[in-house]
């Protein structure tokens, strides 16, 4: 796992985390005390709130939660299970055309957000698992958002999907790395890749640092168990 730029005093928690500062050994990161009370998103400093606001939207997220949890095995053992109820709906990035949005816009649906870089090496190497997944499992309900967090324009991270051959995934991307950082803020990013596992309102359900075999039975079993979980289905 490759990390951009680590900072002091990071913060955040997981499930399988204690609430205190430690040092991650197995990466040499540092994570940080508790989340603070409000966050903030994305390059253009939207503001999503903790606490009781969070919990209002993610009435949802402890369901699915449940349902998962005996999935987080094999080549998903890494993936935790995020405890405090927090919604990521107003994250910001860009879409294919260059056009500001937040995650709110990408639909309301079972999401797979990761974040890569064309310098990350596990990144590159996790393209074409993504995209087979988003191929195999993408539709109404559930979609991968994979966002590059190369610096500068579009062209670098485009024409590395063009040369690997991928064309299955949506383009998004945040040139500031703002996504990364706010990530990281909220103890939910240490380094590159990082992938969530988000419901219909955006709110956390799991959380993975390091790369993984998206195009796995174990990835599938995941993403089939959050569908089935799904209000309705």
């Amino acid at each position: 796992m490759d990390n951009p730029s680590p900072d002091k005093n990071e913060k955040g928690s997981a499930r399988r985390w204690p609430l205190t500062i430690g040092v991650f050994v197995a990466l040499g990161l540092v994570a940080g005390a508790a989340i603070g009370a409000a966050r903030i998103y994305g390059s253009g400093g939207a503001s999503v709130h903790a606490g009781q606001a969070a919990n209002a939207q993610c009435t949802a997220t402890a369901a699915y939660q449940t349902a998962i949890d005996p999935l987080l095995a094999g080549d998903m053992a890494a993936m935790a299970i995020r405890d405090e109820p927090e919604s990521l709906s107003a994250l910001a990035f860009n879409d294919n055309a260059g056009t500001p949005i937040t995650l709110a816009d990408t639909g309301k649906k079972l999401r797979l957000i990761n974040l890569w870089a064309t310098w990350c090496a596990p990144c590159r190497e996790e393209m074409p698992w993504l995209e087979t997944l988003q191929q195999e499992r993408g539709g109404e309900g559930f979609e991968v958002v994979a966002i590059s967090v190369d610096g500068g324009s579009d062209d670098k991270p485009r024409a590395f999907l063009d040369e690997i051959g991928v064309d299955g995934l949506a383009f998004y991307h945040d040139p500031t790395i703002g996504v990364f950082n706010a990530l990281k803020r909220d103890g939910l990013a240490f380094g590159l890749p990082v992938t969530l596992l988000v419901d219909e309102a955006g709110c956390v359900i799991a959380n993975m640092n390091g790369p993984a075999h998206w195009s796995s039975p174990d990835a599938f079993a995941l993403i089939d168990g959050a569908l089935a979980a799904r209000p309705g289905s």
